[in-house]
């Protein structure tokens, strides 16, 4: 029979081999959180997103480019078919990038790319695409042939314009609130560091315990 010594030290070198073994075994315990680890698994919808003013717009525009580039692809003939071509590339670019700027939106997934400025990204597609919008609805307009193709799309094009300058509006001022609230944030976090370092300096026992 061992006796208690004898016990104690198996105890011990048992632990001990448990250690190592766990130290050496290639299948480690993880402290990542799962949410990290899911990937494209927490995707939801965001209703109130849609529901709100900034989704209603985005679906409108989405809407009224896409509309507009089915009006100017049903024209079959054209001469000169310059301004038709600029509709065409207009109308399908906005559509491309908006329709990518909702999906993004209503699935949350601008959040996990934070390296972004997705207020900016937002107000720059919807600034240019008011601004493209307007000059192709304008050339198309002075350049058509008065076919029932052509008038829908300058109209559909317009419309899209009128959307678009909205929702401009709409991202400079979220744009600028955005911008004054990382601003704060910012002279906040300084304005507290500048407060920690004065108590350093005036507390020495801070610096010897730091020491």
């Amino acid at each position: 029979m061992r006796n208690g010594d004898d016990l104690e030290g198996f105890d011990g070198e048992a632990s001990s081999a448990s250690m190592i073994s766990a130290a050496s075994s290639p299948y480690q315990p993880t402290t990542e959180p799962v949410s990290q680890r899911r990937g494209l698994s927490g995707l939801r919808c965001d209703l109130d997103y849609l529901r709100g003013t900034l989704g209603r717009l985005k679906l409108a525009e989405v809407l009224l480019a896409l509309t507009a580039f089915i009006c100017i692809e049903t024209i079959m003939e054209c001469s000169p078919c310059e301004g038709l071509y600029f509709f065409e590339f207009v109308s399908c670019s906005a559509l491309v990038v908006t329709g990518a700027l909702l999906l993004l939106f209503s699935l949350n997934l601008h959040t996990r790319i934070p390296q972004i400025n997705w207020n900016l990204t937002d107000l720059v597609n919807t600034g240019l695409s008011t601004f493209f919008f307007f000059i192709a609805s304008v050339v198309l307009a002075a350049l058509n042939h008065k076919t029932g193709a052509e008038i829908a799309a300058v109209v559909f094009g317009f419309l899209a314009m009128a959307v678009y300058a909205v929702n401009t509006f709409l991202a400079i001022k979220k744009w600028r609130m955005s911008s004054r609230q990382q601003s704060s944030r910012q002279t906040s976090d300084y304005i507290r560091a500048r407060t920690e370092s004065r108590e350093v300096v005036h507390r020495p026992e801070i610096q010897r315990l730091d020491a």
